[in-house]
């Protein structure tokens, strides 16, 4: 059987994977680029909340905005210094993605570099990060499951009613839908990639400050579930935040209780294997249904079932 506790930590995982993929997802509709310079995004997220809780204490959830500003502004610099130009020079969308992968490598040195600054200066150890112990319970459960909950829904809830209901947001959708015809209309494309590499990236360190809570991290946290990250984007469909957000949840689910149900059956040895789970989900839906659950014309499917019940 497996315990409440682990039930509750696969759900803050779970979570943290959702608003990954919502930036990844958000990213991509935008600027038609995947960017695995994600995976850099979310492990500074980590160590923004491991460094600020270890050398001004309190709750590591008082530093959960710092984390989304800091990394949504990390992103603006990506933006703006290596995507954009690239963008105006018309490359490819395989070219901006081997792009990223490149700037990952670099973002990952530097993190390399900041927790052997770390290590040296403030004496902390940097290398393997813990922060559970700065959380609170809730009836004998971590109080990241029920906080990461709260943010999702509020995040989402947010991001909808920015983009159906505020003029930036309606010009956001214009541009994914046609960036030439919103440039014709006096919408500046420019304007709309800065945000929405902004937002991705600050929900990638917001993310991972919430992960941090949840899982033992080192600086290469975010390249051990970047697999993790594109297979629940992938499943949610790329061109759909919501159902991102819903492919984090399940893939997350999946990946961290499915392998505990196996180690119950099978042993531990199983473990090691844990990875492979979210890269089947992500080849089996390339292969069957490459739009996602986002693609899914569940209006159409709640009819069809509705009259097979009405007709039974």
């Amino acid at each position: 059987m497996i315990p409440p506790i682990a039930v509750a930590k696969a759900i803050a995982y779970a979570d943290s994977l959702a608003l990954m993929a919502a930036g990844i997802t958000l990213i991509y509709m935008c600027t038609k680029t995947f960017n695995f310079a994600h995976a850099s995004f979310v492990t500074w997220g980590f160590y923004i909340a491991f460094t600020l809780t270890s050398l001004y204490g309190g709750s590591p959830y008082y530093y959960l905005p710092i984390a989304f500003f800091f990394v949504g502004l990390l992103g603006v610099v990506v933006y703006v210094l290596v995507i954009g130009p690239l963008m105006r020079r018309g490359a490819s969308p395989i070219t901006l993605m081997m792009t990223t992968l490149g700037v990952d490598l670099i973002l990952l040195s530097f993190i390399q570099m900041f927790a052997d600054y770390l290590t040296r200066v403030f004496k902390l150890y940097a290398r393997k990060v813990v922060l559970e112990v700065y959380d609170f319970d809730v009836f004998g459960l971590p109080g990241i499951t029920i906080v990461s909950l709260v943010v999702v829904v509020l995040l989402i809830s947010a991001l909808h009613i920015f983009l159906v209901k505020t003029k930036f947001g309606t010009a956001m959708r214009a541009t994914i839908e046609n960036p030439s015809l919103a440039s014709v209309l006096g919408i500046n494309p420019n304007v709309v990639y800065l945000a929405s590499w902004f937002l991705g990236g600050g929900l990638a360190g917001l993310a991972g400050a919430i992960a941090s809570l949840a899982i033992t991290g080192d600086p290469t946290v975010g390249s051990r579930i970047v697999v993790s990250m594109f297979a629940s984007s992938i499943v949610g469909g790329l061109y759909s935040i919501y159902g991102s957000v819903l492919g984090g949840l399940l893939i997350g689910l999946t990946e961290y209780l499915g392998i505990m149900v196996l180690a119950l059956q099978v042993g531990g040895w199983i473990a090691v294997y844990r990875p492979v789970i979210p890269l089947i989900a992500l080849a089996t839906t390339l292969l069957v249904y490459p739009k996602g659950l986002g693609g899914i014309n569940w209006s159409r499917i709640t009819t069809r079932f509705k009259s097979l019940v009405g007709g039974s």
